[in-house]
């Protein structure tokens, strides 16, 4: 392997030992972003402050030696660039002033408020000439559908009823709000990738509460756009996509949108992901969230039988979704010992 063992295994390379990084890896569950979020304000405040941003991006780093670090931001600083209020209120998670309509949808522009959240990619620069040449800086974004899910709703939703309803019902006036996002999308992600990113990671989080159809209008066809656009602007730059929850839409995804890696939900089973993704992508995943909180023998368990279904091929450990709150310290510190270790 190279200097940067997870950007091999996204150019297909097996390794002994996976290399690994964890999905929400840097948040709650860690005692010193506690007591840093005590002193920054609000969420998007910190999100925004350069300094402060950069060391939550850097603290799991130092706590566990992942291969990666993965930007400290959000799914929402896009639409908060679009000119749209975000907040976040304890206990009810994202707030926004929700677009329903084409009145709405005209107030947005690409242009008009990008300027709030240009910290954004000072953090990228700033993480990254703070990191060891062997770790690899992943960007991000939400995917179009995914952030349109709370711009529309205006928080964050059970049933998809407003979303999915003003899809169904305008589907032209809708489709405006993807393309937008589309544009708004690769904007973002190619000032993350100009400013220092290795890596970009596009998380569609509710693209399985689609209906096979409009999976395909709305997730397969948008990431389609955004990873063709940033493969002609930065062909060595590497994506993982991420369709959360759309079971054998996994293959359509890998086959149709043009990433370089997918990352498995916890419902994947880690063998038909070597039997159908793995030929044609990089898979990452999965160990479920609720079974690091847990630890233990158990942990170590699922972890081995992970790494044994997807040695035989380009593979990234992570989970499959992101850490949770509740989760001691000490599991993370153990699994990763464990996936530093070659496999009896």
């Amino acid at each position: 392997m190279g200097e940067k063992p997870l950007i091999d295994s996204l150019e297909g390379k097996t390794a002994e030992c996976p290399p690994f990084w964890f999905m929400r890896q840097a948040g709650r569950y860690l005692s010193e972003y506690r007591e840093l979020r005590s002193r920054t304000g609000s969420f998007i405040d910190l999100c925004l402050n350069r300094a402060a941003s950069t060391e939550v991006t850097l603290q799991p780093i130092r706590r566990f030696e992942p291969d990666a670090a993965i930007l400290f931001s959000d799914i929402l600083i896009v639409p908060y660039g679009l000119g749209m209020d975000v907040r976040f209120e304890e206990g009810k998670g994202p707030i926004l002033d929700a677009v329903c309509d084409a009145k709405g949808l005209n107030k947005l522009s690409i242009d008009k408020s990008w300027s709030r959240i240009e910290s954004t990619y000072e953090t990228v620069a700033s993480v990254k000439s703070q990191l060891d040449s062997d770790k690899t800086l992943i960007g991000f974004s939400g995917a179009p559908w995914t952030v349109a899910t709370y711009m529309v709703e205006g928080k964050s939703s059970k049933d998809y009823a407003a979303v999915k309803g003003w899809a169904y019902r305008e589907t032209e006036e809708f489709d405006r709000l993807i393309n937008l996002l589309v544009v708004a999308t690769i904007k973002h992600l190619s000032l993350q990738i100009d400013a220092g990113a290795d890596v970009i990671k596009i998380f569609d989080t509710w693209a399985g509460v689609l209906s096979p159809e409009e999976y395909q209008r709305w997730v397969i066809r948008p990431s389609f756009e955004i990873c063709s656009e940033l493969k002609r602007r930065y062909p060595d730059v590497k994506i993982i996509g991420f369709p959360k929850g759309v079971g054998v839409g996994y293959l359509d995804f890998a086959n149709k949108v043009g990433v370089d890696g997918v990352a498995i939900d916890t419902s994947v089973p880690p063998e038909w992901a070597a039997e159908f993704l793995q030929n044609d992508v990089t898979v990452q995943g999965n160990l479920d969230p609720i079974v690091l909180i847990e630890g233990g023998d158990r942990m170590i368990d699922q972890a081995r039988k992970i790494r044994k279904s997807l040695q035989s091929g380009p593979f990234i450990f992570n989970l499959g979704h992101g850490v949770l709150p509740a989760t001691p310290v000490e599991n993370l510190i153990k699994l990763a010992e464990f996936l530093r270790v070659p496999l009896e």
